[in-house]
């Protein structure tokens, strides 16, 4: 069994900023590459950003300059720090992360979603 527990959602101001967890747990052999999508009102859910286990990370076009993906191997967590936040973040984020189980299963979990609400 494996979980992905994210946290540090909320409602923030404009140009505020966000700072969200996600933590994996269970039955983990190893982590490959670890993401956050999103998914606004009324539209298809997209990739805001990815970090490979050696660290290589890619941004989406709208997050660039403004939005940090980072992990930590040991506590098996991705965070991604969000600044200048606009009303056009506002969002479900979800985690997702590839994992290879004790049992030797490789698949992609997801995260449970965070709300991120961008409003002055």
């Amino acid at each position: 069994q494996v979980q992905l527990v994210e946290s540090g959602g909320g409602l923030v101001h404009p140009g505020g900023s966000l700072r969200l967890s996600c933590a994996a747990s269970g039955s983990i052999f190893s982590i490959n590459a670890m993401g956050w999508y999103r998914q606004a009102p009324g539209k298809e859910r997209e990739l805001v950003a990815s970090i490979t286990s050696d660290g290589s990370t890619k941004y989406a076009d709208s997050v660039k300059g403004r939005f940090t993906i980072s992990r930590d191997n040991a506590k098996k967590t991705v965070y991604l720090q969000m600044n200048s936040l606009t009303p056009e973040d506002t969002a479900v984020y979800y985690c997702t992360a590839n994992i290879i189980t004790t049992r030797g299963v490789q698949y992609d979990y997801w995260g449970q979603g965070t709300q991120v609400r961008v409003s002055s």
